[in-house]
């Protein structure tokens, strides 16, 4: 069944679930994003211990966004929850120059998993209301993204402190859901 006729079946049956996995290096800005997305507050922002997930709606669909903590000893547990990911969303902090080659790394090893195979993948190039963050043509362009073949895949430069961007991002994700038989 071709995407197009999954989407038109989707607009028959609203608030169709889908599952996304939101990962990246501690301190990248996922759980600001999680919460620009759910329009909360977002003044009060601690570091993720474990995991948070919140449903979103967006374009018809009911968002089940998870939220991992990315510090070091925290990612090895990422693989727990790849099973039935719809799409992958992938936070790197443009503004941290230092961190780009562990993130990218990170990034590589999400790629090779199998349970991602296929996987739709968007990358927020967050923090780009920084001056130091670096454009997300060039992050792509350092992360070799260009050599993915597998997926479909996209970089959105975005604040999400600002929310500048985000919207671009999630309605790209919502064209770009992939249904694996669960």
């Amino acid at each position: 069944m071709g995407l197009l006729s999954i989407l038109r079946r989707l607009k028959q049956s609203p608030d169709q679930e889908v599952r996304l996995l939101l990962l990246g290096l501690d301190n990248s800005g996922k759980t600001t994003l999680l919460k620009q997305l759910a329009a909360e507050d977002i003044s009060h922002i601690t570091p993720t211990q474990g995991f948070n997930i919140k449903s979103v709606q967006s374009s018809g669909f009911k968002l089940n966004v998870w939220d991992i903590g990315g510090q070091r000893k925290i990612r090895p547990y990422w693989r727990n929850y790849f099973e039935n990911t719809d799409v992958l969303i992938y936070v790197i902090d443009s503004s941290d120059r230092k961190r780009l080659e562990e993130t990218g790394l990170e990034l590589a090893e999400l790629l090779d998993e199998e349970k991602l195979a296929a996987v739709p993948l968007l990358i927020f190039a967050n923090k780009q209301d920084l001056m130091t963050a670096t454009p997300a043509s060039e992050l792509a362009e350092s992360l070799h993204l260009h050599t993915i073949r597998d997926r479909m895949w996209q970089v959105q430069a975005c604040s999400a402190l600002t929310a500048e961007g985000v919207q671009d991002g999630m309605t790209w994700v919502c064209r770009n859901i992939s249904f694996r038989k669960k």
